[in-house]
């Protein structure tokens, strides 16, 4: 993919956006190996930016970088997909239980469209666009929440969580259904001002987890 060579002080995040794609949506699977002679030809550019990438990658769990065996692309292990899950059944509820006595009107709103946009994902089967949109609705409850902390662990976890999903629903796409019914019990109770609302967030997760260790 050919670059305006403009754009050169972009090039290493070009580099780690595409590849870290290509990890995400498995088209580099767990376990398997690349290396940088693969990724310059892919990418079409020279070995500076594609080694700052995989640098980066690195220092986020994605990949491995070994001497005698090049780029491994790591797999995420049971018991790191599980502490994931701990944290934000913890966050998530406490985020729940910080907005359900004040949402607004307007941010049920933008909550309700996501669902929306959700039921039409789920008709189609569409797992990509399914992770996405159920990212958001949690990105959502946690930016009204407003814990820039709580905001910024969520985010600095979210690749690996987009990871994570995909992977699951690409295993039995037919769980968005239940998955989409789970984010509308939240609603419901967020938008009667019930901190039941926390609760439901707890069992979202918690389920979720035991589905993806079944």
């Amino acid at each position: 993919m050919k670059l305006d060579p403009n754009t050169k002080l972009l090039l290493k995040d070009f580099a780690y956006e595409k590849i870290k794609e290509g990890i995400l949506h498995e088209r580099y699977k767990p376990g398997s190996f690349i290396s940088e002679k693969d990724l310059i030809e892919e990418l079409e550019m020279s070995k500076t930016p594609i080694k700052s990438a995989i640098v980066r990658l690195e220092s986020e769990g994605f990949v491995k970088v070994s001497s005698k065996r090049g780029i491994i692309i790591n797999d995420l292990s049971i018991d790191r997909i599980n502490d994931i899950y701990n944290l934000r059944i913890a966050l998530e509820s406490f985020n729940c239980e910080q907005i359900y006595n004040k949402i607004t009107g307007h941010e049920l709103e933008s909550i309700e469209k996501n669902l929306n946009d959700m039921e039409q994902i789920v008709e189609e089967l569409n797992v990509t666009e399914f992770a996405r949109v159920d990212h958001e609705f949690h990105r959502m409850i946690s930016k009204i929440a407003g814990n820039e902390e709580i905001q910024r662990i969520l985010i600095n976890y979210g690749d690996h969580l987009f990871r994570i999903t995909l992977k699951h629903l690409n295993r039995d796409p037919i769980r968005m259904r239940r998955f989409y019914e789970d984010h509308i019990l939240i609603f419901d109770k967020l938008k009667n001002h019930d901190i039941k609302s926390a609760k439901m967030m707890r069992k979202h997760l918690e389920n979720s987890k035991l589905i993806l260790f079944q």
